[in-house]
């Protein structure tokens, strides 16, 4: 009896370390310097703020020295450069997986694939010319990072109530030339009217813009299909932009009930479900 007690207890014991959550089976060390991390990344403290304007403007440079290196002068030795920049992207994303509630799941996440494809392209120097147009992801990715927000929006507030129409715009540029660095790859040497970058981004944008001029045509079906998405995927990022341009002026403040963000600057109530709000403005003048 007490030795079937004792496997039970054994068991039970067991069975409890194995539903135990994978927080409280983490070491001390490991778990204080994750907290740290966290702090860093998230916290509201002045060294966290000061942390996070560090990481955007590498990522503004590292921005900066893509366009330069992918759109601009793409031809160069500039391997090492390459590299330093991979490493510090493989630095920030290893640190936000170790953070992260379930690190399984974040090379899973959108934003993780975007930064693996980054640090990819920048890694693999035989393939660099011809993968270099998956580093101007990062711009999106750069739009999308969790602390461009605060703090962006707390050195620039007028970036809060434009948010939506810079990032349909950022999205449509990248957009337009992450297509253009795909023609210039695939048709160069094939198609006698891409013979250069600026060739390439002449017929992406005439092409978005369903002008089609008609003196650079594609002939092979990689081509075509390239139309193809360029017309459908670019026309409708543009209606985005246009709607994002043109439509009434929202703030953003979130209803205390709903939680409804987007609202009319001078709402008194919520659209979503009626309550008073108390939404704070400089006032109108005559």
């Amino acid at each position: 009896m007490q030795g079937a007690a004792g496997r039970k207890g054994a068991g039970g014991t067991h069975g409890a370390a194995r539903r135990r959550p994978l927080a409280e089976t983490v070491s001390p060390a490991r778990a204080r310097w994750r907290r740290r991390l966290a702090i860093l990344y998230f916290g509201d403290s002045r060294p966290s703020f000061w942390f996070r304007l560090v990481l955007i403007g590498f990522d503004a440079v590292t921005i900066l020295y893509f366009l330069i290196s992918t759109v601009i002068y793409p031809e160069g030795d500039r391997h090492w450069i390459d590299y330093l920049v991979a490493a510090v992207l493989t630095v920030d994303y290893a640190a936000r997986m170790a953070i992260a509630p379930t690190p399984w799941r974040f090379p899973l996440r959108g934003a993780s694939l975007v930064d693996a494809l980054v640090i990819f392209s920048l890694v693999v120097p035989v393939l660099a010319n011809n993968f270099a147009f998956l580093r101007l992801l990062r711009i999106s990715r750069f739009l999308q990072s969790p602390y461009m927000s605060r703090e962006i929006t707390e050195i620039f507030p007028a970036y809060r109530e434009n948010e939506e129409a810079v990032r349909a715009g950022v999205n449509l540029a990248v957009f337009i030339l992450m297509i253009t660095s795909v023609v210039f790859v695939w048709e160069y040497g094939r198609n006698p009217g891409i013979n250069n970058y600026l060739d390439a981004l002449y017929f992406t944008v005439t092409t978005l813009t369903t002008t089609g001029f008609g003196d650079i045509i594609m002939t092979d079906t990689v081509g075509r299909m390239l139309t193809v998405i360029t017309m459908v995927v670019g026309v409708a990022m543009f209606v985005n932009l246009a709607r994002a341009l043109f439509r009434p002026t929202k703030v953003y403040h979130a209803c205390p009930s709903c939680g409804l963000e987007r609202h009319d600057a001078d709402a008194v109530h919520c659209k979503h479900c009626g309550r008073v709000l108390n939404i704070a403005s400089e006032g109108f003048s005559d």
